[in-house]
């Protein structure tokens, strides 16, 4: 395939043109086809998330990746449905996950004055106000992959588990996890199914294979 005729396919389909696309095209139009293919797999054919659920997990994503070009997401989350306070409480969900590692340091300097029990239930306290109108089970699928995304294994565990008590699948919970690949990279989402295998092997959720 010519350049010119992928580029025209991609804009086709996305409705623009990203830097990146024209340097691979123009280097390379096979990976550009190719990568478009499993880009369009990985993030705008239907899988197991309703329309609404996986933008709900990007806007999380994205806020906690401060991925700016994440405003493409934006979009396609309010054409799925999503009112702007939905949004908003998913990117909230994003700046409670943030709040774990300010508590955690506390817990682990000072604690004679946040004991690690107080410490967890506070925590858990911001992301119940956090999440507004976001679904509860919802909720906990995006805390896992905010966690996942910054490398605290710790909370992805805590999150996994109260995800999968609340009724998320396993199918649910791979599809959102492998969105990390994306903004991430592929080393963060070995980390993350890593560290779900490892909380499946305790007893504490479904294993991911």
């Amino acid at each position: 395939m010519k350049k010119e005729e992928i580029l025209a396919q991609v804009e086709a389909k996305r409705g623009y043109l990203l830097s990146y696309h024209r340097m691979l095209a123009n280097d390379d139009p096979g990976l550009l086809a190719a990568y478009d293919q499993f880009y369009e797999k990985l993030t705008l054919a239907p899988r197991v998330l309703s329309a609404k659920e996986r933008e709900y997990v990007w806007a999380g994503l994205l806020a906690t990746a401060r991925e700016e070009h994440g405003r493409i997401h934006m979009e396609r989350a309010v054409k799925a449905g999503l009112t702007l306070d939905e949004i908003g409480d998913a990117i909230a969900l994003a700046g409670a996950a943030a709040s774990y590692s300010t508590l955690a340091f506390a817990m682990k300097s000072w604690s004679d004055w946040m004991p690690k029990e107080a410490t967890t239930q506070r925590y858990l306290a911001v992301t119940q106000t956090a999440r507004g109108r976001v679904p509860a089970p919802i909720a906990e699928m995006i805390l896992a992959v905010c966690h996942a995304a910054t490398g605290c294994r710790a909370a992805q565990r805590l999150h996994l588990v109260r995800a999968f008590d609340a009724g998320i699948t396993k199918s649910q919970m791979a599809e959102a996890m492998s969105y990390l690949i994306l903004p991430c990279g592929g080393p963060t989402l070995i980390d993350a199914a890593s560290e779900w295998q490892e909380t499946a092997q305790l007893g504490l959720c479904p294993s991911p294979y």
